[in-house]
């Protein structure tokens, strides 16, 4: 376990909510969107409204509000864009964050303070949309958090070190067409050493270079524990 893991881990013992605080974490379901489950060999995921589709069907039959999970997936879900797939290179397919599936306009919460490090709206088809990174520090290590997929309103007002308190509203989630061709979400990624990205960072890479990326960013439920027992 890096140092940064284990003091994630050591931040809190409780779950954090990262979205509207009046969706009790236990409304909170875990999604696998991942190339193994038999249920998507037949769905085309990659289409925003079927995938829609697919995840409300998953929080009726709970019933739920939010759907979550997808740290080191494996997905089919960026099989319709030439940003994940270009032609002779390594097909980028593993998901380096969390995801967190609810509805257009829910708000999203910070989970730990810190200060606006960069944002912006990453327009490509298949890419983030509207993004914040947060700069935080915790017992002396510094590391970063992004959010994207936001609405485009969450990035009204924003400037370089703004300071976020655990707990205050960030923004609210986009719909398809501002996050650019997926169901509402929220991307979020934890990441260790930033390098020169600003408003952007890969949130999906291929099987040759996963070591490195999950070393630099670590599993989002070391912080938010959401699901107990799984930390690694």
């Amino acid at each position: 376990m890096t140092l940064l893991e284990k003091v994630l881990l050591k931040h809190t013992d409780r779950p954090i909510a990262i979205l509207d605080r009046e969706i009790p974490i236990s409304k909170y379901i875990t999604l696998n969107l991942s190339v193994s489950n038999s249920d998507l060999k037949t769905l085309d995921i990659a289409n925003p409204t079927i995938c829609q589709e697919y995840i409300d069907t998953i929080l009726k039959d709970e019933p739920a509000s939010v759907a979550y999970g997808g740290y080191l997936e494996k997905r089919n879900l960026y099989s319709n864009s030439p940003n994940f797939n270009p032609k002779g290179d390594e097909v980028r397919n593993i998901h380096l964050g969390m995801d967190f599936w609810s509805k257009a306009g829910t708000r999203v919460i910070v989970p730990v303070g810190g200060l606006v490090h960069s944002f912006k709206n990453n327009k490509l088809p298949g890419d983030y949309g509207p993004t914040i990174i947060l700069k935080h520090e915790l017992d002396g290590i510094q590391f970063y958090t992004l959010y994207g997929h936001l609405s485009i309103e969450s990035l009204y007002g924003l400037y370089k070190n703004k300071e976020y308190k655990p707990g205050e509203v960030l923004g609210t989630l986009g719909d398809t067409r501002i996050n650019v061709n997926y169901a509402p979400h929220l991307h979020f990624q934890i990441i260790g050493d930033i390098g020169h990205f600003r408003g952007d960072y890969p949130g999906v890479c291929t099987k040759k270079d996963l070591f490195e990326y999950q070393q630099n960013c670590p599993n989002p439920n070391l912080l938010l524990k959401i699901t107990p027992g799984i930390i690694g």
